[in-house]
């Protein structure tokens, strides 16, 4: 068996499925060696059957912040890996949301609506933002070998709830976007000063085989999280303590 339709045997086996809105985030050593980014969008796409739609955070905050204030629909690089960078430069189609720091990709049925609405939004993980929308639509977040911890979207929960470690500065940048139009936009800046990120207590919130499901896919290891369950026990434990995701350091 091609090592493709293996990975998309264990995706549906997960419980990745068509037609589903997926958001992945990875880490393409723990998957092996012996497979390569392409391999793993391409079984990614397959999996979601045509009508499905495969979100990935391209998040650039390493190269667009307080320092370098320009960002380049096209030309600005993600700093989470080379995985999404691949899906981001390689795969036909796919759509860029416009935000300098916390962009995502899109592909697929939803790729419009998950991505065109991230430039109204003043903060990196707001209402219009990819991540709000990955749940509006009733979507899943796979973590492929990188364990719950780098959870983007858990930010869009904490925009609602503001505990005090979360936002920086307001920062002015200049974004060009996918047509070549330029124009000036406000973000502010997520702060964590002082503390770790701890999204990994969701696995002690949600329930096991329906909220939360894991297993291999190749050598890694993997969650498949429910957005509308996570959104909702996320959000109870930051209304009874808002640093119940974080720890000092």
């Amino acid at each position: 068996m091609e090592i493709i339709d293996i990975i998309k045997t264990q995706l549906n086996e997960l419980g990745v499925t068509g037609g589903d809105t997926v958001l992945v985030h990875s880490s393409l050593k723990a998957l092996g060696g012996e497979v390569s980014p392409s391999q793993i969008v391409e079984a990614l796409i397959s999996a979601l059957s045509g009508d499905g739609t495969l979100v990935m955070p391209t998040l650039s905050y390493k190269y667009c912040n307080k320092d370098n204030t320009y960002f380049d629909y096209h030309t600005t690089p993600s700093n989470v890996g080379v995985i999404p960078e691949h899906f981001r430069t390689k795969t036909e189609g796919v759509i860029r949301s416009l935000c300098p720091t916390h962009s995502c990709c899109a592909v697929g049925e939803k790729a419009e609506f998950i991505t065109d609405g991230h430039v109204l939004d003043t903060t990196p993980c707001g209402t219009n933002s990819p991540f709000k929308r990955v749940w509006q639509l009733g979507g899943k977040i796979l973590f492929l070998g990188c364990g719950l911890r780098p959870n983007t979207s858990m930010h869009a929960i904490e925009e609602l709830f503001e505990p005090d470690y979360l936002f920086g500065d307001t920062y002015e940048y200049r974004v060009r976007d996918r047509e070549g139009n330029s124009f000036f936009n406000f973000c502010r800046s997520h702060n964590f000063a002082g503390v770790s990120q701890r999204y990994d207590r969701l696995e002690e919130l949600l329930a096991p085989e329906t909220e939360i499901k894991t297993g291999y896919i190749l050598k890694a290891f993997c969650h498949l999280i429910e957005t509308k369950a996570m959104w909702e026990k996320a959000g109870n434990a930051y209304s009874s303590n808002p640093h119940y995701f974080v720890e000092p350091y």
